[in-house]
């Protein structure tokens, strides 16, 4: 049974950062592809930022390119998503998942098959 548990949301200024982790579980965690969503109230889920099994290819949404920065540690089974320059416009629930397929690299229009129960980041004006 795979599980995914994030951590690491919270209450931050704008401009401040904070770093989200989501801890893996119940999978072969270097084989698969790891992406972060979230979702804002009255909105749909959207993608924020993708990993390959390796952490060689990364993809993000342009709306954080260039402020927040995804990466994984395969030996702790734990992809992590640094935010940097966090502006109100960021606030929402964020989730980490997982593919089910071995080996691909992310690009846009990706789907993914397991879902963690997700971290609330709120970013005050």
């Amino acid at each position: 049974q795979v599980q995914l548990l994030e951590s690491g949301g919270g209450l931050v200024q704008a401009g401040g950062s904070l770093r989200l982790s989501c801890a893996a579980s119940g999978l072969t965690f270097s084989s698969y592809r790891m992406g972060w969503f979230r979702q804002a109230p009255g909105k749909e889920r959207e993608f924020v930022a993708a990993i390959s099994w390796s952490g060689g290819s990364t993809y993000y949404a342009d709306s954080v390119k260039g402020r927040f920065t995804i990466s994984r540690h395969n030996a702790k089974n734990t992809v992590y998503l640094q935010m940097n320059s966090l502006k109100p416009e960021d606030t929402a629930v964020y989730y980490c998942a997982a593919d089910a397929i071995r080996f691909r690299v992310p690009g846009p229009g990706d789907e993914y098959d397991y879902w963690g129960q997700g971290t609330q980041v709120t970013v005050s004006s």
